[in-house]
């Protein structure tokens, strides 16, 4: 769907992020200052889109974009409880950049129906 090389099912906690689900990725967690879906979940409810990381003052400095697996291109939407706390995400990411991603309606489709799955 996304076409991108990496997708995952992010769970936060206070100091990581966990992979519950991951395409692309080796390793099944990263420190949460460096995760794209810690920013991604302070707006419960919107898709986050960084289209290059290269040049988002947010991220440029970050490894995971610095060194592998060398982020450019991230969408994320934010996974939330009943009580709208946001709990993680389901993000795609590439290592090109991307001006446009006409598949963020089928992204927010596919965390709702991940939201049911983890909340019940």
């Amino acid at each position: 769907m996304a076409r991108t090389e990496m997708s995952m099912v992010t769970l936060l906690d206070r100091e990581t992020q966990w992979f519950v689900a991951r395409v692309g990725l080796e390793s099944d967690h990263t420190p949460r200052v460096h995760s794209f879906c810690h920013h991604a979940i302070r707006q419960p409810g919107v898709a986050m889109i960084v289209p290059d990381a290269r040049h988002d003052p947010r991220f440029s400095g970050n490894p995971l974009v610095l060194a592998a697996p060398g982020i450019r291109f991230y969408a994320g939407v934010p996974l939330v409880d009943a009580s709208g706390y946001a709990l993680g995400a389901l993000c795609v990411a590439s290592t090109e950049p991307r001006a446009e991603f006409p598949q963020i309606t089928g992204l927010v489709e596919l965390a709702r129906r991940a939201e049911r799955v983890i909340c019940r």
